[in-house]
């Protein structure tokens, strides 16, 4: 065949599958069939995330079946939804999706960077062409910082705490890999980096935290090789170059990617193919969650790290309708000019007391569950990637960080307050669900406090089983499998339990009363 002709083929099917995809999606303008996603049943058993919702990390994902559910049958059309703990912002996506305004807060600014990337999406085309424009102007130095002796590119470096190990390159002829000793060549190379120190990369935050690894002496460095830092800034280069919501998707690109760009990547052995045997050969992990950083690792070329990840994001975006969604990102200009978006950086506490009283028609939100996951520490790799500072001292969390002073007692004072303020907005026929869980009975205290000094009146709760295995929950001992949806209003009524009482799991009960103390 004609390499001229192959490409225009190739051309015709590109085209093919961007007009089938814009058809499908006027169709299905959510995740998943309306027919289905919406149905009591589905949230019993909901779907993996799949498409530019599976793009980006982010830990405490909730399905999307149970949240769709929810605002369908609790709001009607422009009604206010309001999330306080933000977190990935899917929900923000969703709302939108049902045709209704949404309120959005939270203290990270990568939850922020993330929910606006969701909500406005660049084209597959502009987004193809940038990538193509920062391949050509950075992968020969790229190239270059894990070139070989012979002149071919390295992908991966395997290495034994500071000792190099091997050196892995792709088979010309095929895509196995080879591997080979390291060189002089290898070692200087790695050593003509030593001094470098990053351009476009924040400083960083880090705490001392045994549950995540984390040191209060810790840099980026430790996170990542200088050779690596050295092409994360010649990436972040290109990638500053661009502006508005194609700067926002390409950032994402590159803190989505970093992870396996970074020293945290495990290099697995002893993986046994049948019973009773092992295997000698190391395979290539990947980073899951906190920082640890193991002796026997991999160093991966960054440019395609980088690349896999555009790949898929590009696919994703050709499923996607790239119509950018206005946001204001203040509670006064929310409301004061009836904007469909808000999405808010800050403190829940203090934002919340900036809400008209009676306005939020349904607040459904999954806040901080104690110190099961410090959000913003994790979080502090992207946000210095994105450079962006964070505000640890207002986080409302629970964290093993002992200089942090974020205790249980604060942060169960913070959650009452936050549930107090909740009362106050929701409408009187307004509904408050709260995504929430813990194995003590202390962490739950908070719970008595909202029907004393407040309103509302607690319905029920129904398990939320979540829609992905989780390495986590899987492998920590003791780690809990599931969720509470929690559910409160301001009147118990038949009409109200209507909507929940169908769900599998539904009950009336406190989840917590068989729950000991701590």
């Amino acid at each position: 065949m004609d390499a001229r002709a192959g490409a225009q083929d190739f051309k015709y099917i590109e085209i093919f599958l961007k007009i089938w995809y814009h058809l499908k999606n006027m169709i299905q303008p959510t995740l998943f069939d309306i027919e289905e996603n919406h149905t009591v049943e589905s949230i019993s058993n909901p779907k993996t995330y799949k498409g530019i919702y599976a793009f980006h990390k982010y830990w405490g994902k909730k399905p999307i079946e149970s949240l769709d559910y929810c605002i369908e049958n609790c709001t009607n059309k422009n009604d206010i939804v309001l999330d306080p703990f933000l977190g990935s912002g899917l929900i923000s996506k969703e709302a939108h999706n049902l045709g209704r305004r949404f309120l959005g807060i939270d203290i990270n600014p990568f939850s922020i960077e993330h929910t606006l990337f969701l909500l406005s999406l660049p084209s597959a085309d502009d987004y193809k062409n940038a990538i193509k424009l920062i391949k050509e102007n950075v992968l020969s130095k790229i190239s270059e910082s894990y070139a070989l002796e012979n002149g071919d590119t390295a992908t991966h470096f395997l290495w034994n705490k500071d000792e190099l190990q091997e050196v892995w390159k792709k088979n010309n002829n095929s895509r196995r890999k080879v591997q080979l000793e390291p060189s002089d060549f290898d070692l200087n190379k790695i050593k003509s980096f030593e001094n470098y120190s990053v351009r476009n990369i924040q400083k960083g935050t880090f705490f001392e935290n045994a549950r995540i690894n984390s040191m209060e002496n810790m840099t980026i460095y430790d996170l990542f090789t200088k050779r690596a830092l050295y092409n994360i800034d010649l990436i972040l280069d290109e990638i500053n170059k661009f502006s508005g919501d194609l700067k926002r998707a390409l950032q994402l690109t590159l803190t989505s990617s970093s992870g396996q760009m970074s020293n945290m990547v495990f290099a697995i052995t002893n993986r046994g193919k049948t019973k009773n045997q092992q295997s000698e050969k190391i395979e290539v992990g990947s980073w899951v969650i906190g920082l640890w950083r193991p002796d026997l690792h991999f160093e991966i070329n960054v440019w395609n790290c980088f690349e896999n990840r555009a790949n898929k994001l590009y696919k994703a975006l050709l499923e996607q309708d790239s119509f950018p969604i206005s946001c204001k990102n203040s509670i006064s200009d929310f409301y004061a000019k009836q904007a469909e978006m808000g999405i808010v950086q800050g403190n829940s506490k203090i934002e919340l007391k900036k809400i008209p009283s009676a306005s939020i028609k349904l607040i459904i939100t999954d806040p901080p569950h104690s110190d099961r996951i410090p959000y913003l520490e994790l979080s502090e790799m992207w946000n210095c990637l994105l450079n962006k500072k964070s505000d640890f001292s207002e986080e409302i969390v629970v964290s093993n960080a002992k200089i942090r002073q974020k205790s249980k007692d604060k942060y169960l004072t913070d959650m009452r307050e936050i549930l107090s303020e909740s009362s106050r907005i929701l409408t009187k026929d307004g509904y408050l669900l709260l995504y929430f869980n813990a194995k003590d009975k202390n962490s739950w205290s908070f719970f008595d406090s909202i029907e004393k000094q407040n309103s509302l009146v607690y319905l029920g709760s129904f398990p939320m089983e979540y829609s992905a295995n989780s390495v986590v929950q899987d492998n920590r001992k003791g780690a809990m499998k599931s969720d509470y949806v929690l559910v409160f209003n301001h009147s118990r009524t038949q009409k109200t339990l209507n909507i929940f009482n169908k769900i599998k799991g539904w009950t009336s009960d406190k989840p917590f009363k068989e729950v000991k103390n701590a």
